[in-house]
């Protein structure tokens, strides 16, 4: 299909919206309208796939569900997953300071969870690559401190398997960044089960 080529080469590295279509297409000449057509044959040939509602990709990999929410990491129980800290699998938990609907969603027919966290505390997270792409998840250290900050129970084990990995000097560093009730949370688990 005409433009199929070009449209790859710019978008194939990022997911997209309708109205990024829409104007590649009218810079590159087509009928304004061209764009519906042409998302409509790349979906039905399996070149392109929609994540939600005006949104696609050109992969069906899950993990581009991080690029509709961001900025956001993955956290929490996904986190420990990547990391390698415990071997449960779980949905992507994906953690945004934007303001959106929290919690459960079906994204490409798998469901992932979203979490909302205050601007202040999002911090602490890194790139590592996850499959066959790279995303953003949470340190250890702040994988402890946000099971503090949402209350999410975490098992002995798991709170161990993390201290082990956990560079102490920069959990007290992000400590400095979260409320009084969260650092003595992070301090009690760290006083618990550090010996």
């Amino acid at each position: 299909m005409k433009y199929t080529k070009e449209f790859r080469e710019k978008f194939s590295k990022k997911s997209f919206t309708t109205k990024d279509v829409k104007i590649f297409l009218e810079n590159k000449g087509a009928n304004k309208n061209y764009y519906s057509l042409f998302l409509a044959n790349e979906m039905k040939n399996n070149r392109i796939f929609r994540l939600k509602q005006g949104f696609y990709s050109f992969t069906q990999n899950l993990e581009d569900a991080e690029k509709l929410f961001q900025p956001s990491y993955h956290g929490l129980q996904d986190a420990l997953s990547i990391h390698g800290i415990w071997g449960q699998q779980t949905i992507p938990i994906l953690i945004t300071p934007r303001k959106i609907r929290t919690g459960t969603r079906t994204i490409m027919g798998q469901k992932i969870l979203t979490r909302k966290i205050s601007r202040k505390m999002f911090y602490g997270f890194e790139s590592k690559k996850h499959h066959s792409t790279w995303i953003s998840v949470s340190d250890p250290e702040k994988t402890l401190i946000d099971f503090a900050y949402y209350h999410e129970p975490l098992d002995e084990e798991s709170i161990r398997n993390i201290l082990k990995k956990a560079d102490k000097t920069k959990i007290r560093e992000y400590l400095k960044r979260t409320s009084k009730k969260t650092q003595k949370k992070v301090n009690n688990l760290i006083n618990q089960f550090s010996k």
